[in-house]
């Protein structure tokens, strides 16, 4: 998959920079230093590109490799297809007004392309730490009293391996989360890409998290660690053990297909977590019914990553009012409500409802490849639940 994927990456790139070589690079020179001078950066890119190929993609320093490839992928890319796509453009309108215009389709041409680089640019130094917190609240005739302005701090699709250089930037998400006083904060998975190596040293960072009622973290696809070739299939599984207990002992509760009760006041509320149900080719690994073993009584929230679950299992098989889900980033580029994300989830950011029940999908905080963001900024949710008496 990665290799299909990286060929339509270099073949967008050599088709672009082809239009733009014949129609514009030959007509400004003949000189061959010149013209093959255009070529450089492309062809450096692609080495760098194809040395990525080899061998396992998703070892830490590989990943921080790619995200900076990436980042030199859409820079180069991204102005040029925006340049060329006004250049077609511009060819229909010199058919009607001649080549009079020409000069004004380049200018304008140009100007596109620069707002391309602009976008990149910002996106992948600023954008992908720009933090952004959201407050939502949640009504609910069932909310039990005791529980009604109860605050929960939820954050997603962390990332680590992405951003492992920047631990001030972990440092600054956490202290704005601290700063929202949680009563709780959840975790709704993808820790890390793929290994738990990638949170050496970050262990006094994380304990930071303060909440009253601790902080509760579930599983993501990335955290069990199947993007990455493995020499063995137990050194696989003491990865995921590994970081099962890294959850445990440092966010504090891990729920694998089990419920935790909180109780205020004489009320109780059950958060329900469960590993990772996405369709295919995401773990589908989820157990719904065992995890909500003894919850009847009680108000209940749902920790589930992929949404896709809500519509396949939640909403057809229980009566679970709340669900909290991340994974689909809003594939990190988003221009007011539209993102990329929708051709490939109906529920991809915010507040989904079906009468009573809902579904919230966290933006998350990092990006599995890509330390990149434009308009999906990486998100801290604080959920308000409300007791409302309304049917």
């Amino acid at each position: 998959m990665i290799h299909r994927i990286s060929a339509i990456l270099l073949f967008l790139l050599l088709i672009t920079d082809l239009y733009i070589y014949r129609v514009y690079i030959c007509q400004l020179t003949v000189r061959r230093c010149l013209r093959f001078a255009w070529w450089i950066p492309s062809l450096l890119l692609v080495i760098f590109f194809c040395s990525l190929l080899v061998g396992d993609n998703f070892t830490p320093a590989r990943i921080t490799a790619t995200s900076r490839c990436m980042t030199l992928y859409l820079l180069l890319t991204i102005p040029k297809t925006l340049f060329v796509l006004c250049s077609l453009i511009g060819s229909t309108v010199m058919r009607v007004f001649g080549k009079s215009v020409q000069k004004i389709i380049v200018i304008l041409s140009s100007i596109v392309a620069f707002g391309g680089v602009v976008l990149i640019g910002y996106g992948s130094t600023i954008g992908w730490h720009r933090f952004e917190v959201k407050e939502v609240e949640f009504f609910h005739p069932d909310v039990p009293s005791a529980f009604d302005g109860y605050r929960i701090v939820h954050i997603s699709d962390w990332h680590i391996g992405t951003i492992a250089g920047h631990p001030e930037r972990i440092i600054e998400a956490i202290d704005i989360v601290n700063a929202q006083h949680p009563d709780l904060v959840v975790f709704t998975g993808d820790l890390v890409n793929n290994e738990v190596s990638e949170l050496d040293g970050k262990e006094h960072i994380f304990n930071r998290i303060k909440a009253t009622d601790g902080v509760i973290s579930i599983l993501g696809n990335h955290d069990y660690g199947t993007y990455r070739q493995w020499e063995t299939k137990q050194a696989e599984l003491d990865n995921l053990n590994a970081l099962k207990e890294w959850e445990r002992k440092n966010f504090g509760r891990l729920l694998l297909n089990e419920k935790h009760l909180i109780a205020h006041a004489g009320d109780t509320i059950a958060i329900i977590g469960v590993e990772n149900d996405g369709n295919p080719p995401f773990p589908s690994l989820g157990d719904l019914p065992k995890a909500m073993e003894g919850t009847a009584p009680y108000f209940k929230i749902l920790l589930s990553h992929d949404p896709t679950h809500w519509r396949r299992r939640v909403l057809p098989d229980t009566d679970i009012p709340l669900t909290l889900s991340g994974h689909t980033h809003a594939m990190q580029f988003r221009i007011g409500n539209w993102s990329p994300s929708a051709w490939f989830y109906p529920e991809w950011s915010g507040f989904y409802y079906d009468g009573l029940r809902a579904l919230y999908v966290n933006q998350g905080l990092g990006g599995a490849m890509l330390a990149f963001r434009f308009g999906a900024w990486p998100e801290i949710t604080v959920h308000t639940l409300r007791r409302s008496f309304s049917d």
